[in-house]
């Protein structure tokens, strides 16, 4: 165990206009000042590495949007013994779908067999060879926003319409893989061990499992090797927290990595799990490392959403169950809570093309994830009162929790400006004006 003394200096990493996954709040009970340090984008880079060095920053704690991932490449270089939480090596996942598949390629972990090209002529000889229905996915960036940018096409003609309109560089397209119950799985892990997992059907009529766009969510019967591919993907990337959207194959049972990142949306009370597992790293054991038996997400699914999306510092501790319930209070699996390795920029696969800081991103490209003034996909003003959960996850930087909370909060109180929904909102001040301005006032 360290001493008091020799616990190290921390600093959130935050960036403008992306929203933030760490607060103190979760960090609850570290004893020491945590610092923080915004990188403000555009050629903001010496600045921000000089903020770390005077502050004597040991530790930074936060995600990389896409858009930043090269820049703080060289961020990670300058600062040699500064410690990224996640890594950088352990972020690569982040960038883009490309870096997914070439991430489960490395490691031999099941994904669906997919084309990465940005030769016209071998995306058309492709679609004209391939096997229907494929699933064609924008690759820059780690958010689709709800499934905008997931697209099905059944046959040739469709896909040839779909290049023509979307123009997608590079061409990223998967087999579609027969969704066992129409749905895929959602996996979060900590420290290798699954914390939570659900299942994501699609609503009727509709083939794309985000739950903004009718999907509804259970929590039964997640299986055992959805679990273990999901724990094998974690421990390939050592991360300290991650998650994995998977596939089940309804013809064979195999499971299969759909998307892989530290970059996803958690309920609050996992959000404080994790931040308890990195003080138990940091602290070397002063801090106890959280106990969440598998499965238990089970019984949390049976409590209303309202309260899982406000639910706080929910502290899972070894237990020797004495009373009714013990069931659901002891493990049910010998995957256990583990210590990350260190990264080396070895782990990470070569990129398919030289990598390009955010500072000299082509304009086609630049603004279209998470930087400042982002405009959304076919550029038009929503109105609060009629605007769908689809259209609420084309917002930059939206988080589907977020975007449910909007909807309920619009239809209980009949709002019909968003300024009046935003008192309501947990997101970051500079994204609330961010969003302000697409909608009609």
């Amino acid at each position: 165990m360290k001493k008091r003394q020799q616990l190290p200096v921390v600093g959130f990493l935050y960036l403008d206009y992306v929203l933030r996954f760490f607060d103190y709040s979760n960090f609850k009970g570290w004893p020491d000042k945590i610092e923080e340090v915004t990188y403000h984008w555009k050629n903001d880079k010496n600045r921000f590495i000089d903020e770390v060095k005077r502050k004597n920053i040991d530790v930074l704690v936060g995600n990389i949007p896409a858009t930043a991932y090269e820049t703080f490449k060289e961020i990670a270089k300058a600062l040699p013994n500064v410690r990224f939480i996640p890594s950088i090596e352990t972020q690569f996942c982040n960038k883009s779908k490309e870096n997914v598949t070439l991430f489960c390629e490395k490691y031999d972990i099941a994904a669906p067999k997919t084309i990465i090209t940005y030769d016209d002529k071998k995306a058309d000889k492709h679609f004209k060879n391939c096997h229907y229905p494929q699933i064609v996915k924008r690759s820059y960036g780690p958010s689709n926003y709800g499934g905008y940018y997931v697209h099905k096409v059944d046959d040739y003609k469709e896909a040839k319409a779909l290049m023509a309109e979307k123009q997608y560089k590079p061409l990223y397209s998967q087999d579609a893989i027969p969704l066992k119950d129409s749905g895929d799985i959602r996996v979060m892990l900590i420290g290798h061990k699954p914390v939570c997992a659900f299942w994501r059907y699609s609503g009727e009529g509709e083939w794309i499992t985000n739950t903004s766009q009718g999907g509804r969510m259970s929590y039964e019967n997640v299986p055992m090797n959805v679990l273990e591919l999901a724990v094998k993907a974690s421990k390939a990337a050592k991360a300290e927290y991650w998650a994995c959207d998977i596939a089940i194959d309804e013809h064979t049972d195999e499971p299969y990595i759909l998307e892989c990142a530290t970059a996803f949306a958690a309920f609050p009370y996992v959000r404080d799990w994790i931040a308890q597992y990195i003080m138990w790293d940091l602290s070397g054991g002063k801090f106890r490392l959280p106990h969440v038996p598998l499965y238990s997400w089970v019984e949390l699914g049976k409590m209303d959403p309202s309260i899982l999306r406000t639910l706080r510092h929910l502290y899972f501790a070894e237990y020797e169950p004495s009373a009714d319930g013990a069931y659901w209070l002891e493990d049910k699996g010998n995957i256990k809570m583990e210590l990350t390795e260190a990264s080396k920029p070895s782990d990470t696969p070569p990129n398919l093309v030289p990598p390009v800081l955010e500072e000299n991103l082509p304009d086609e490209v630049k603004g279209k994830n998470e930087p400042a003034n982002t405009p959304i996909p076919e550029a038009k003003l929503f109105d609060i009162a009629s605007v769908s959960l689809t259209e609420l996850m084309t917002l930059p930087g939206m988080e589907e929790e977020v975007a449910v909370n909007i909807k309920e909060v619009v239809e209980e109180k009949n709002l019909t400006l968003f300024e009046q929904v935003s008192e309501y909102l947990s997101a970051s001040k500079e994204r609330i004006l961010q969003w302000q301005t697409l909608f009609i006032k």
